[in-house]
């Protein structure tokens, strides 16, 4: 084996953050070259300086008091969400729910919003479902993308009520400035008809620009109702918006 080799792929393994994902690729590119690189991952990996994660994908593992700590989801899926630095998928579901405060439960199912389907794929301990996102993804979009997604699947969020996952969105849409909310109206239109119908009556109840809330109730048809679980203690404008 190698010597030069071994010790310039120790030497980067120990420049890289914990936590951080890595493979073959990070290191040498020439086929020949490949193996030794192989090797010396699965060597460092039985040895318990790094971790494997998945088929050829590799970790530094972050040591506490506690135990070994996995790496953080992004790293995990990062080569799902990025290819040539083009955005192309996004975070959304579980891990999602979680940053937003509308669940504590934790999941072994990563979702991730995509512009074309694929199928699930199994990472380590985790599931990794994708959802149809027919909206461009990019930077300026995620974040409001994964709100839309929540009113989606707002009765499927655990350790959630439909009310509590509600008032919970609507205090994040209410923060959102003027420009993100009208983001927001203007991506829900790819959305099927009940998240524009919880999106419209939403912003017309935290009295968002009204040139919105026209915007969304021409996109629905008037004699429609949407059954969505949400009360009207919480959603005061859900008859008005056929929400039953």
């Amino acid at each position: 084996m190698n010597v030069q080799i071994v010790d310039a792929i120790e030497n980067a393994i120990k420049r890289f953050p914990k936590g951080y994902v890595f493979t073959c690729n990070d290191f040498y590119a020439e086929a020949e070259k490949k193996d030794t690189v192989r090797k010396t991952l699965n060597r460092l990996a039985d040895s318990g300086k790094i971790r494997k994660l998945s088929k050829g994908k590799y970790y530094k593992p972050r040591e506490t008091e506690f135990g070994s700590l996995k790496p953080p989801v992004r790293q995990i899926v990062k080569d799902l969400l990025e290819k040539n630095g083009k955005l192309t998928g996004y975070l959304t579901g579980y891990s999602i729910y979680n940053d937003l405060y509308l669940s504590t439960q934790i999941s072994n199912t990563l979702q991730i919003g995509a512009n074309k389907y694929k199928r699930a794929i199994k990472r380590g301990r985790y599931r990794i479902t994708f959802v149809l996102q027919p909206n461009a993804i990019n930077k300026n979009n995620v974040e409001l993308l994964q709100i839309l997604d929540c009113l989606r699947f707002i009765d499927e969020i655990p350790a959630s009520t439909p009310d509590e996952a509600c008032a919970r969105l609507m205090q994040i849409i209410s923060e959102l400035p003027p420009e993100k909310q009208k983001r927001l109206a203007k991506l829900s239109l790819k959305y099927t008809n009940y998240v524009r119908a919880l999106c419209g009556a939403i912003l017309e109840q935290i009295g968002a620009e009204q040139e919105l809330i026209d915007r969304l109730r021409k996109s629905l048809t008037e004699i429609t109702t949407y059954k969505v679980p949400v009360s009207e203690n919480v959603l005061q404008m859900k008859i008005k918006w056929n929400i039953v």
